[in-house]
């Protein structure tokens, strides 16, 4: 799993007055951050709060997403057995490498890395702590609950709304279709709340640190799971509608077989998908 960042030689700047090549190329790549959406957490009391979500052990394996300029990794690494670092940016991974010689920095995608390939240690824990950039939160968040059988806990920073989303109970505009297929296969709770100042640079909207400790098994008895997901996803996708309108266009069925379905598994039709429970969607994807 170990990988060494690449490093390219930087070509000699001309005499010039144009950039040089090392600084255009660090423009593209703070071009590249920005567009993620991304800022490096500062704070170093946020950091070493964020760690002691998870409190790693000499005999934990820690995953880091997002490492950026190391605020995380450095509480890490005092703690942690071995830590796996993912870092897209090629000049952050070099400085990282170079920084902590004891980690495994892997220049890689968080949003497709492989994470069901983690080793979870034999008398350890496999753990996630990451600052996801905003832009691509959700997809990695994706990403991980799909990966989860390999998961023991993630400690995540998001931008607020979504992590609020995640944890939303049900019956207000927050709960959707995350915060079911997060919480179907999780415990999950907003663990702090992170003002701008804490980052650099600062970014335009607040951050969350939400805490997820993967379950052994759905919380729910599922008869398909592939089916469970299809209708959350469906009674979701018009959420103003009624569930029996929003599933019979969803999923291609008459409104009297939803109706019915619905009633046997005793969910009034007449309701809106954020007002049920994990428990009333299972019951209902049985009969669907």
């Amino acid at each position: 799993m170990r990988a060494t960042a690449r490093r390219r030689s930087p070509r000699c700047a001309g005499s010039t007055r144009r950039s040089s090549p090392t600084s255009r190329r660090e423009g593209v790549r703070a071009t590249k951050r920005r567009a993620l959406g991304q800022h490096f957490l500062r704070d170093a009391g946020v950091a070493r709060a964020i760690v002691d979500l998870v409190a790693p052990t000499a005999a934990d394996l820690v995953v880091e997403i997002g490492p950026g300029e190391g605020a995380l990794t450095g509480e890490l690494v005092r703690r942690a057995g071995r830590v796996v670092a993912l870092e897209i940016d090629r000049g952050l991974a070099g400085r990282l490498s170079a920084r902590f010689p004891s980690i495994e920095v892997v220049e890689a995608d968080a949003r497709v890395w492989e994470y069901g390939a983690i080793a979870r240690p034999r008398d350890g824990r496999a753990l996630v702590v990451g600052n996801l950039p905003y832009s691509v939160g959700k997809p990695i968040l994706a990403a991980l609950i799909a990966a989860r059988t390999a998961i023991d806990e993630m400690v995540l920073m998001l931008q607020r709304e979504v992590a609020e989303r995640v944890a939303a109970p049900p019956g207000g505009k927050t709960y959707g279709s995350l915060s079911v297929l997060s919480q179907l296969y999780c415990d999950a709770r907003i663990a702090l709340r992170v003002p701008p100042g804490a980052f650099r640079p600062p970014p335009a909207v607040e951050s969350a640190v939400l805490h997820l400790r993967v379950l052994r098994g759905p919380r729910v008895a599922l008869s398909d799971e592939r089916r469970f997901h299809a209708v959350v996803r469906a009674a979701f996708a018009q959420r103003r509608k009624t569930l029996a309108n929003a599933l019979a266009a969803g999923l291609g069925v008459s409104l009297a077989v939803v109706r019915a379905s619905a009633t046997t598994a005793g969910v009034d039709p007449g309701r809106r998908a954020e007002t049920l429970s994990i428990l009333e969607f299972a019951e209902l994807a049985r009969r669907l």
